[in-house]
């Protein structure tokens, strides 16, 4: 259960991590582990296994954006950044370095919560309605995509896939040649219950698909924008 989950908490603000703690504990949550430091967070993510990482990119031994890439390394638990830095440039980069979300300080704690709950319901196998039994694998000529083994083969070698953009892809796969609005699209894959929607999550994930599955994601012909409605994968014989 979501609330059986290993969470880390890394920021340089004590008071925020307090804050945090105190806001996750009243919600249920157990393991809750905090550090200030970069160096202190990976000695813990090697020694333990967490099923979500809150992160801050500014730390007083390394760039919050370092850390990430090398926690990213050592495991698939979605990771987010809580940070003051928010322009486009700093979200660009956070998710280039491996988080699957990126929340502004200030922040409202439940808005936390609510975004750790989606994210932690995905990977931790909540309860979510069934998806189609058959096929498992799903071939579509240039890559493969088995979702019993999270796997993604491109061009016959298996390609690196973070676990929302995987969740992205196999949302797709069970409903091909079909157009879903970005809404939803973060409804369906992000399962908020509090009914909160973040474009900008969406489109940075459907940019990091197109990165592993289309041969020049600048013009994509599996993952296709339908101007004014969406997106939807095409099966083959049906590109644009």
């Amino acid at each position: 259960m979501e609330k059986e989950a290993k969470i880390l908490l890394v920021d340089d603000e004590e008071a925020i991590l307090h804050m945090l703690k105190t806001v996750l504990q009243k919600e249920g949550f157990v393991y809750i582990d905090t550090c200030t430091r970069a160096e202190q967070a990976l000695r813990l993510v090697e020694e333990r296994r967490y099923d979500l990482l809150i992160l801050d990119v500014m730390l007083p031994d390394k760039n919050g954006f370092e850390l990430c890439s090398a926690v990213r390394q050592r495991t698939k638990a979605p990771i987010f950044f809580l940070t003051a830095k928010g322009t486009d440039f700093d979200k660009l980069s956070g998710f280039a370095h491996g988080a699957d979300d990126y929340i502004t300080k200030p922040f409202h704690p439940l808005e936390v919560v609510a975004r750790m709950k989606a994210h932690l319901r995905r990977t931790m196998g909540m309860a979510a309605p069934a998806a189609p039994p058959e096929p498992k694998i799903y071939d579509f000529g240039r890559f493969q995509v088995n979702a019993d083994a999270a796997e993604l083969i491109v061009g016959g070698e298996q390609v690196d896939c973070p676990a929302q953009v995987f969740s992205l892809l196999v949302f797709f796969c069970q409903h091909p040649n079909r157009v879903f609005t970005k809404e939803q699209i973060y409804d369906h894959v992000w399962k908020d219950e509090y009914g909160l929607f973040d474009e900008n999550t969406v489109m940075v994930h459907i940019h990091k698909l197109r990165q592993r599955i289309e041969e020049n994601p600048g013009q994509p012909k599996y993952l296709l924008t339908v101007r004014g409605l969406g997106y939807k994968l095409v099966t083959p014989g049906r590109q644009a």
